[in-house]
């Protein structure tokens, strides 16, 4: 598969601004949002971000009822940041799964997402489900137009023996309920790797920029959570 066509990646920001904005006008369509169960929700960001970009997200799980938090590790920088085979990942799932007597349930969003499903297959015990947010698991790195800053910000090479090993195992079917949400007019991945077609999958209209403060991705999230029919935004 080929990365998004430049045009779309040059629509990035704007339509990544847009989608900011529309939370302003949003209450209405959040409000069919179901009530959480009080499970633990962490929230895992994408490539070069941390809590912050999440904190919409988090804001709205918290006002429906979940124990929404954040990594708390800083800047995604891939294993600079997580650890070794992901060891601070799994230290940071132990605690929150300690605190609340209870496995679980990753968000992540782009590079959060697949760590998150690496963490389901590594420790199925300790996650409940996963969500991804335009993750591109299902295919090769160079299907997107961000490989060459992955490579920059993590210092990781793609075709590292264990990148591809990482990619081979978090593109198998995880050991839990996994979700996939994506956009086939994402603009800097691939839309079609960020789902398994065999799978569950939420399709919606967006950029990959600020995907995870668009209305229609947060009400997916609580949708797929609280175990509701998905609203299909396309």
């Amino acid at each position: 598969m080929k990365p998004p066509s430049k045009a779309l990646l040059a629509l990035e920001v704007p339509r990544g601004a847009w989608g900011l904005a529309s939370l302003l006008g949003s209450r209405s369509l959040l409000a069919k949002g179901p009530r959480g169960d009080g499970r633990p929700v962490l929230l895992l960001p994408g490539l070069f971000n941390s809590d912050l970009s999440g904190v919409f997200l988090q804001r709205y799980l918290v006002s429906l009822g979940y124990r929404a938090e954040g990594w708390g590790l800083g800047r995604n920088l891939g294993a600079r940041t997580i650890g070794v085979d992901g060891a601070r990942l799994h230290d940071r799932i132990v605690a929150l799964a300690a605190a609340s007597g209870e496995p679980v349930t990753l968000v992540g969003v782009s590079l959060g997402g697949i760590m998150a499903r690496f963490a389901a297959h590594r420790w199925p015990e300790l996650v409940r489900e996963v969500v991804t947010i335009s993750s591109p698991y299902a295919g090769s790195p160079r299907a997107t137009n961000v490989w060459r800053a992955f490579e920059f910000f993590t210092g990781d090479r793609i075709d590292a023996p264990e990148i591809v090993a990482h990619s081979a195992l978090v593109a198998q079917t995880p050991p839990v309920p996994a979700t996939a949400i994506w956009s086939r007019s994402d603009g800097l991945v691939n839309g079609m790797i960020c789902h398994d077609a065999a799978g569950r999958s939420v399709e919606v209209r967006s950029s990959h920029v600020g995907v995870q403060v668009r209305p229609a991705v947060l009400l997916a999230v609580a949708q797929v959570l609280g175990g509701a029919a998905v609203e299909r935004q396309v």
